[in-house]
C-alpha cells in the first residue's frame, strides 16, 4: 500500500513542525510518499518562486535551520546554496532512501490559476516545463537579499508531482478562476505534464510519479473529472474529509466511512460514496487512495440530543489556529466523552457544549481495513503536522 503524508510549507512557523519531526516521530519510516504543499503559480499558470500571495521562497529554500532543528543535527550556514525546507527534505531522504518526495500544486488557497495553466496547449506546456525546471532539474532563482539558489541546487529531491486542484469546473475558493472547459483541460494538462515528465526520465534516468487529490461528490466529479485522467496518473486520492464543517451549523461527521441512513446533510457524503463513484467510472481499485484527516471540525452551543449529533449549534467552536478546526494531537487530549459509530465508521467528542468530529488511530485502522478489503491503493493524510509526537495517525494507516 501507498502511505502518503502531506507536509505543509507553513508548518515550520506557528506549529514548529520541521522535516526533522517527520523522522523523529517515526512517520518517515512508515510513509511511502511525502508530498510538500504547495508550489506557487503565477497568473499565467507557470511555476514561480516569490514571497508574495501563496509563495514562500524563504520557507522553501532560504531559511537557515539550526542544528537543533535539522534532520541530521547540523546547522545551516548563511551562504550555502540550498537551505530551508528543501535542504531538510534532501537530508530526510538520505536517512530514508525508500521515501518518495513530491511537490503539490493547488489546495484550497492556491488553486487560483490552475484553470489558466490548463487552458491552452501553450499554457500546458509552459506549466509542465516550469515545474520540471524548478523542482526536478532544481533550478531555483537567486532572489534579492538572500544568497540561496542557482542552477541545479535542488536537483534530486523531488520524484513525484501532485495536483490538488480544488476544484476543476466547480466552485472552490472565491478567488479561483473557473471555466466550463476545466474538465477537459484538466485531462489535457495531465497528459502534457506526463509526456514532459517522461521526456525528463529519458534525459536523466529519474522516474517521476504523478497523483491528484480528487473530489468525492458526484456533482464535482461530473463537472471536472474525466475517467481518462487515470490514464496519466499513478494514483488518485479520493477526498475523505470536509464532508461537513463550519459552512453549516448542523453538527455532523466530517469524515465518516459510510453514510448513515438518517444523515440529514444534503450531500450525504462519505469515504465509501466517493470511492464507489470512481469505481463506477471504471477506475481500477489499486489506483485509488483514500484521504484521512489529521484535524477535526467543531461546533459550539450544541444541544445534548443524540449526544450532540445532528443538532443545530449556536456557532462554530474556537480552534487554536482557526475557528472550527483543530489538530488531532490537541483533540486527543481534550476533555469530554467520545462516541463511536462502529457500524458506519465515525467518531465524535461532545462535552455538553462543543461537538468535534475527527479521526483517531482506531478509526483510521478501520479505514485501512476498508482499503485492503476493496483492494485499494492506500491512504493519504492531510497533514503530517496535525499528528502527535509519536506519529500515531501515520502508524495507524499501516493497519
Amino acid at each position: 500500500m501507498r502511505i502518503v503524508g502531506y507536509f505543509p510549507q507553513w508548518g515550520i512557523y506557528d506549529r514548529h513542525y520541521f522535516p526533522r519531526d517527520v523522522h523523529a516521530s517515526g512517520q518517515a519510516a512508515k510513509l511511502t510518499h511525502l508530498i510538500y504543499a504547495f508550489g506557487e503559480l503565477d497568473e499565467r499558470g507557470r511555476c514561480v518562486m516569490t514571497e508574495e500571495a501563496t509563495g514562500d521562497a524563504w520557507a522553501d529554500y532560504q531559511r537557515r535551520f539550526s542544528a537543533r532543528e535539522s534532520v541530521d543535527g547540523r546547522g545551516d550556514t548563511y551562504t550555502q546554496p540550498l537551505a530551508g525546507n528543501f535542504n531538510q527534505l534532501r537530508k530526510l531522504r538520505k536517512r530514508h532512501p525508500h521515501l518518495r518526495i513530491g511537490i503539490s500544486f493547488g489546495g484550497w488557497n492556491a488553486s487560483r490559476y490552475l484553470s489558466n495553466a490548463a487552458l491552452t496547449p501553450e499554457s500546458r506546456t509552459a506549466f509542465a516545463e516550469s515545474v520540471i525546471s524548478t523542482y526536478f532539474d532544481g533550478d531555483l532563482p537567486v532572489l534579492d537579499g538572500e544568497p540561496q539558489g542557482g542552477p541545479g541546487v535542488a536537483a534530486g529531491i523531488f520524484d513525484a508531482l501532485d495536483f490538488d486542484w480544488e476544484w476543476p469546473g466547480s466552485a472552490g475558493h472565491d478567488h479561483n478562476v473557473v471555466r466550463s472547459e476545466d474538465r477537459r483541460n484538466f485531462t489535457l494538462l495531465l497528459a502534457e505534464t506526463r509526456r514532459r515528465l517522461d521526456m525528463f526520465t529519458e534525459r536523466t534516468g529519474r522516474t517521476v510519479e504523478m497523483s491528484a487529490y480528487l473530489p468525492a461528490d458526484r456533482a464535482r466529479i461530473e463537472a471536472g473529472i474525466e475517467p481518462e485522467v487515470f490514464d496519466h496518473l499513478d494514483f488518485g486520492i479520493v477526498q475523505g474529509y470536509d464532508f461537513n464543517g463550519d459552512w453549516d451549523l448542523t453538527t455532523n461527521h466530517a469524515s465518516q466511512l459510510y453514510t448513515p441512513p438518517d444523515d440529514p446533510s444534503p450531500d450525504r457524503l462519505s469515504v465509501d460514496t466517493g470511492v464507489v463513484n470512481y469505481l463506477e467510472m471504471g477506475v481500477a481499485p489499486h489506483q485509488l487512495l483514500i484521504g484521512v484527516p489529521g484535524f477535526g471540525r467543531g461546533w459550539r452551543g450544541v444541544p445534548s440530543g443524540r449526544n450532540g449529533l445532528y443538532q443545530r449549534a449556536r456557532g462554530i467552536a474556537p480552534g487554536r489556529w482557526e475557528p472550527g478546526d483543530e489538530d488531532y494531537k490537541t483533540l486527543a487530549k481534550r476533555p469530554g466523552r467520545r462516541f463511536r459509530d462502529s457500524e458506519y465508521g465515525s467518531l465524535w467528542l461532545y462535552d455538553g457544549d462543543e461537538f468535534w468530529s475527527y479521526d483517531d488511530p482506531e478509526l483510521i485502522r478501520r479505514k485501512a481495513a476498508y482499503v485492503r478489503e476493496l483492494g485499494l491503493g492506500g491512504l493519504s493524510l492531510w497533514s503530517l503536522d496535525n499528528d502527535d509526537a509519536r506519529g500515531s495517525l501515520v502508524r495507524a494507516m499501516r493497519g
